[in-house]
Protein backbone atom coordinates (compact mmCIF):
# COMPACT_ATOMS: atom_id res chain seq x y z
CA UNK A 1 0.00 0.00 0.00
CA UNK A 2 3.29 2.22 0.62
CA UNK A 3 3.38 2.71 -3.19
CA UNK A 4 -0.06 4.14 -3.59
CA UNK A 5 -0.30 7.67 -5.75
CA UNK A 6 -2.84 10.13 -6.45
CA UNK A 7 -6.43 10.27 -4.85
CA UNK A 8 -6.52 6.56 -3.69
CA UNK A 9 -3.57 7.17 -1.86
CA UNK A 10 -5.40 9.99 -0.55
CA UNK A 11 -8.84 7.60 0.48
CA UNK A 12 -6.50 5.41 1.80
CA UNK A 13 -4.15 7.58 4.09
CA UNK A 14 -6.89 9.76 5.62
CA UNK A 15 -9.26 6.61 6.62
CA UNK A 16 -5.60 5.17 8.09
CA UNK A 17 -5.28 8.31 10.00
CA UNK A 18 -8.48 8.42 11.62
CA UNK A 19 -8.66 4.50 12.69
CA UNK A 20 -5.07 5.75 14.68
CA UNK A 21 -6.03 8.99 15.88
CA UNK A 22 -6.69 7.95 19.44
CA UNK A 23 -3.36 6.48 20.26
CA UNK A 24 -1.59 8.78 17.98
CA UNK A 25 0.32 11.02 20.17
CA UNK A 26 0.95 7.80 21.77
CA UNK A 27 2.34 5.59 19.29
CA UNK A 28 4.88 8.59 18.16
CA UNK A 29 6.28 9.47 21.64
CA UNK A 30 7.12 5.10 21.92
CA UNK A 31 8.10 5.02 18.55
CA UNK A 32 10.80 7.69 18.81
CA UNK A 33 11.59 7.39 22.80
CA UNK A 34 10.02 10.92 23.35
CA UNK A 35 12.55 12.72 20.95
CA UNK A 36 9.81 13.77 18.71
CA UNK A 37 9.37 16.36 20.82
CA UNK A 38 12.72 17.94 20.57
CA UNK A 39 12.94 18.12 16.31
CA UNK A 40 9.44 19.82 16.64
CA UNK A 41 10.83 21.95 19.10
CA UNK A 42 13.71 22.81 16.82
CA UNK A 43 11.74 22.48 13.91
CA UNK A 44 9.49 25.62 15.69
CA UNK A 45 12.07 27.66 15.46
CA UNK A 46 13.87 27.28 12.81
CA UNK A 47 10.59 27.73 11.21
CA UNK A 48 9.74 31.16 12.89
CA UNK A 49 12.68 32.20 12.43
CA UNK A 50 12.94 36.54 13.94
CA UNK A 51 10.50 37.88 12.02
CA UNK A 52 7.23 38.60 13.76
CA UNK A 53 3.80 37.67 12.73
CA UNK A 54 1.73 34.13 12.04
CA UNK A 55 3.09 30.82 11.31
CA UNK A 56 0.78 27.88 9.69
CA UNK A 57 1.59 24.33 10.36
CA UNK A 58 0.35 22.04 7.68
CA UNK A 59 -1.14 18.50 8.13
CA UNK A 60 -0.95 19.54 11.71
CA UNK A 61 -2.31 16.37 13.27
CA UNK A 62 -3.08 16.56 17.10
CA UNK A 63 -1.53 19.98 16.73
CA UNK A 64 2.21 19.24 18.15
CA UNK A 65 4.06 21.73 15.90
CA UNK A 66 1.65 24.06 16.16
CA UNK A 67 1.99 24.34 19.73
CA UNK A 68 5.58 24.20 19.37
CA UNK A 69 5.75 27.47 16.83
CA UNK A 70 3.24 29.21 19.71
CA UNK A 71 5.81 29.06 22.13
CA UNK A 72 8.37 30.47 19.72
CA UNK A 73 8.01 34.35 20.73
CA UNK A 74 7.97 36.16 17.72
CA UNK A 75 4.92 34.30 16.45
CA UNK A 76 1.56 36.53 16.76
CA UNK A 77 -0.75 33.95 16.03
CA UNK A 78 -0.74 29.76 15.04
CA UNK A 79 -2.79 28.35 12.44
CA UNK A 80 -3.02 24.38 11.99
CA UNK A 81 -4.39 23.21 8.86
CA UNK A 82 -5.71 19.27 8.53
CA UNK A 83 -7.70 17.34 6.35
CA UNK A 84 -8.76 14.77 8.81
CA UNK A 85 -11.54 16.11 11.57
CA UNK A 86 -10.84 13.00 13.70
CA UNK A 87 -7.19 14.77 13.82
CA UNK A 88 -8.58 18.12 14.79
CA UNK A 89 -11.26 16.88 16.92
CA UNK A 90 -8.02 15.83 19.47
CA UNK A 91 -5.93 19.09 18.77
CA UNK A 92 -8.94 21.48 19.68
CA UNK A 93 -9.06 19.21 22.54
CA UNK A 94 -5.65 19.60 23.37
CA UNK A 95 -5.99 23.55 23.20
CA UNK A 96 -9.03 24.08 24.90
CA UNK A 97 -7.54 21.90 28.22
CA UNK A 98 -3.87 23.87 27.81
CA UNK A 99 -3.54 27.49 28.62
CA UNK A 100 -0.34 30.11 28.08
CA UNK A 101 0.88 30.49 24.43
CA UNK A 102 -1.06 27.42 22.88
CA UNK A 103 -4.25 29.70 23.53
CA UNK A 104 -2.66 31.56 20.41
CA UNK A 105 -3.44 28.40 18.35
CA UNK A 106 -6.32 28.01 16.15
CA UNK A 107 -7.15 24.82 14.08
CA UNK A 108 -9.24 24.70 10.72
CA UNK A 109 -9.66 22.30 8.21
CA UNK A 110 -8.12 22.62 4.89
CA UNK A 111 -6.13 20.19 1.93
CA UNK A 112 -2.61 20.75 1.69
CA UNK A 113 -2.78 20.89 -1.87
CA UNK A 114 -4.99 23.67 -1.69
CA UNK A 115 -4.27 25.91 1.64
CA UNK A 116 -7.10 28.24 2.31
CA UNK A 117 -5.24 31.50 2.69
CA UNK A 118 -3.91 33.89 0.65
CA UNK A 119 -0.81 34.58 -0.48
CA UNK A 120 2.13 35.71 1.66
CA UNK A 121 -0.20 35.41 4.83
CA UNK A 122 2.38 33.64 7.30
CA UNK A 123 6.08 34.61 8.20
CA UNK A 124 6.50 31.01 8.00
CA UNK A 125 4.91 27.64 7.20
CA UNK A 126 6.09 23.25 8.28
CA UNK A 127 4.59 20.31 7.95
CA UNK A 128 5.68 17.42 10.12
CA UNK A 129 5.95 14.18 9.23
CA UNK A 130 3.45 14.23 6.87
CA UNK A 131 5.11 15.29 3.50
CA UNK A 132 5.65 11.50 2.17
CA UNK A 133 1.89 10.91 3.17
CA UNK A 134 0.89 13.21 0.51
CA UNK A 135 -0.31 12.76 -3.06
CA UNK A 136 1.72 15.39 -4.59
CA UNK A 137 4.53 16.38 -2.77
CA UNK A 138 5.97 19.05 -5.34
CA UNK A 139 2.42 20.61 -5.01
CA UNK A 140 2.08 20.89 -1.53
CA UNK A 141 6.08 22.33 -0.91
CA UNK A 142 4.71 24.88 -3.58
CA UNK A 143 1.12 25.92 -1.96
CA UNK A 144 3.66 26.16 1.42
CA UNK A 145 5.84 28.67 -0.38
CA UNK A 146 2.76 30.26 -2.30
CA UNK A 147 1.55 31.49 1.71
CA UNK A 148 4.30 32.49 3.40
CA UNK A 149 6.00 36.25 3.11
CA UNK A 150 8.69 37.20 0.85
CA UNK A 151 11.62 36.47 3.42
CA UNK A 152 9.54 34.07 5.15
CA UNK A 153 10.39 30.39 5.63
CA UNK A 154 9.15 26.61 4.93
CA UNK A 155 10.61 23.95 6.54
CA UNK A 156 9.08 20.05 6.87
CA UNK A 157 10.03 17.34 9.54
CA UNK A 158 10.10 14.32 7.78
CA UNK A 159 11.51 10.53 7.73
CA UNK A 160 13.80 9.64 5.16
CA UNK A 161 15.79 6.83 3.58
CA UNK A 162 18.69 6.36 5.39
CA UNK A 163 22.50 6.14 4.23
CA UNK A 164 23.65 2.76 3.64
CA UNK A 165 25.42 1.27 6.84
CA UNK A 166 25.07 -0.19 10.17
CA UNK A 167 22.92 2.39 10.95
CA UNK A 168 20.17 2.29 8.39
CA UNK A 169 20.49 -1.60 8.89
CA UNK A 170 19.54 -0.79 12.41
CA UNK A 171 17.02 1.25 11.65
CA UNK A 172 15.23 -0.86 8.90
CA UNK A 173 15.27 -3.42 11.42
CA UNK A 174 13.84 -1.46 13.98
CA UNK A 175 10.77 0.35 12.04
CA UNK A 176 10.15 -2.29 9.50
CA UNK A 177 10.16 -5.72 12.38
CA UNK A 178 9.02 -3.94 15.27
CA UNK A 179 6.86 -1.09 14.75
CA UNK A 180 4.48 -3.19 13.65
CA UNK A 181 4.19 -4.84 16.21
CA UNK A 182 4.31 -1.86 18.61
CA UNK A 183 1.26 -0.69 16.47
CA UNK A 184 -0.66 -3.92 16.72
CA UNK A 185 -0.20 -4.45 20.44
CA UNK A 186 -0.78 -0.88 21.48
CA UNK A 187 -2.89 0.90 18.33
CA UNK A 188 -4.53 -2.62 17.78
CA UNK A 189 -3.57 -1.73 13.84
CA UNK A 190 -0.46 -3.64 12.65
CA UNK A 191 -1.74 -2.43 8.84
CA UNK A 192 -1.23 1.14 9.75
CA UNK A 193 2.65 0.66 11.39
CA UNK A 194 3.25 -0.95 8.36
CA UNK A 195 2.63 1.30 5.81
CA UNK A 196 3.77 4.10 7.78
CA UNK A 197 7.28 2.44 7.93
CA UNK A 198 7.34 1.33 4.56
CA UNK A 199 6.34 4.60 2.94
CA UNK A 200 9.75 5.78 3.50
CA UNK A 201 11.41 3.43 1.57
CA UNK A 202 9.21 5.24 -1.52
CA UNK A 203 9.54 8.51 -0.66
CA UNK A 204 12.10 10.66 -1.67
CA UNK A 205 15.56 10.97 -0.20
CA UNK A 206 16.99 13.60 1.48
CA UNK A 207 18.92 15.63 -1.74
CA UNK A 208 15.98 15.04 -3.61
CA UNK A 209 13.42 16.61 -1.11
CA UNK A 210 15.85 19.89 -0.96
CA UNK A 211 15.96 19.45 -5.17
CA UNK A 212 12.21 19.88 -4.66
CA UNK A 213 12.25 23.16 -2.17
CA UNK A 214 14.42 24.52 -5.02
CA UNK A 215 11.76 23.74 -7.61
CA UNK A 216 9.44 25.41 -5.50
CA UNK A 217 11.47 28.77 -5.93
CA UNK A 218 12.61 28.96 -2.09
CA UNK A 219 16.09 29.69 -1.78
CA UNK A 220 19.41 29.14 0.88
CA UNK A 221 17.74 25.65 0.53
CA UNK A 222 19.36 23.33 2.94
CA UNK A 223 18.57 20.13 5.47
CA UNK A 224 19.67 18.69 8.44
CA UNK A 225 19.65 15.09 9.70
CA UNK A 226 18.31 14.00 13.00
CA UNK A 227 17.39 10.82 14.65
CA UNK A 228 20.55 8.72 13.59
CA UNK A 229 20.09 9.94 10.02
CA UNK A 230 16.51 8.96 9.48
CA UNK A 231 14.48 12.32 10.26
CA UNK A 232 15.38 14.96 8.25
CA UNK A 233 14.47 18.74 8.95
CA UNK A 234 14.71 20.50 5.69
CA UNK A 235 14.65 23.94 5.32
CA UNK A 236 14.34 26.61 2.58
CA UNK A 237 13.29 30.44 2.55
CA UNK A 238 10.69 32.52 -0.32
CA UNK A 239 12.85 35.77 -1.65
CA UNK A 240 12.81 38.62 -0.42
Amino acid sequence: MANLSGDEKRRYVAEMFARISPRYDLMNSLMTGGLHHRWKRATARLTAGTAVGPALDVATGTGDLAFALADCRNTTEIVGVDLLPEMLTIANRRRVGGSGPGQRVHFVQGDALRLPFPDASFIGATAGFSLRNMPDVPSAVREMARVVAPGGRVTTLELTPMPAGIASTMGRFYFHRLVPLMGQIVAGDRTAYTYLPDSVDYFLTADGLANVFRQAGLVDVGYRRLGFGGVALHFGNRPA
